[in-house]
């Protein structure tokens, strides 16, 4: 989803020699924003979905009863939209992102690099336990002993993730402003939807991606947006809402906790 409303140019001046800085997104459980040319908007986007959904999950899991399967399938499909655009996001990062600046980064920042690729290796076996206890449930096969330890590794998954964006935001995103000049950031981001994201994903991203944002920056996003993905806003949102309310139809109101 686009939210940069005037892209760099190619030749524009480096991190280092007085581009403009775009203003820089900061939304609920997110725990810094480090300024510089990149505007990590999109990043940042991800992240609150990603702390949103576990905080749905963790208070979905232990209040929804082991005999109502409907629910239960329900909440297998929203975690597989989370898990999906989770490992899309992962695999960027190891793939264009991280490398990137590898090549320039100084031993330190080095380090703190190999950790957030080392830190989704912890996060991928807890996120495969968490879709196969769910699936369980949603079979119709498991006990209430099942979704208890379900419980357990949802607030696991949450907890290491959670870690994980924030030692990103503190520490790995402070890097890419550093070492990534507007264009160099828009260039990779460009190549890690090969030059246009595949239509399926944008289909599956956008209504996740603004759901449950504060009003004020969902008006500025959807705004910001290319009309294609407004769009799609318009024609999905309902149909995920709808989903949403399935999942979570049992979660007691005010039960959910804060994002981590």
């Amino acid at each position: 989803m686009s939210t940069t409303p005037h892209p760099a140019e190619p030749g524009q001046a480096g991190p280092d020699r007085g581009e403009d800085r775009p203003h820089q997104l900061r939304l609920p459980g997110q725990v810094a924003a480090p300024d510089g040319p990149a505007d990590l908007s999109m990043m940042y986007l991800m992240h609150h979905a990603f702390r949103r959904d576990l905080a749905a999950f963790a208070a979905a899991v232990p209040h929804t009863p082991v005999e109502d399967v409907p629910a239960w399938r329900a909440l297998a499909r929203r975690w597989e939209v989370f898990a999906e655009l989770l490992h899309h996001h992962h695999r960027a990062e190891d793939t264009w992102i991280w490398p990137a600046l590898l090549e320039r980064a100084d031993a330190a920042e080095q380090e703190t690099l190999h950790a957030m690729e080392a830190e989704h290796e912890q996060i991928d076996p807890l996120l495969a336990a968490c879709a196969t206890g769910l699936q369980r449930l949603a079979d119709g096969r498991a006990s209430r002993d099942d979704r208890a330890a379900l419980a357990v590794r949802v607030c696991a998954a949450r907890e290491c993730l959670g870690r994980h964006l924030g030692h990103e935001e503190r520490e790995a995103i402070g890097i890419l402003q550093r070492h990534l000049s507007a264009p160099e950031w828009e260039e990779i981001a460009a190549r890690i939807n090969g030059g246009r994201p595949e239509l399926r994903l944008v289909v599956t991203a956008v209504p996740w991606l603004l759901h449950q944002l504060p009003p004020s920056v969902r008006r500025e996003v959807v705004a910001r947006a290319e009309p294609a993905q407004r769009l799609v806003w318009r024609l999905t949102r309902r149909r995920f809402e709808r989903l949403e309310r399935r999942a979570l139809r049992h979660v007691p109101a005010g039960s959910q906790k804060p994002y981590c």
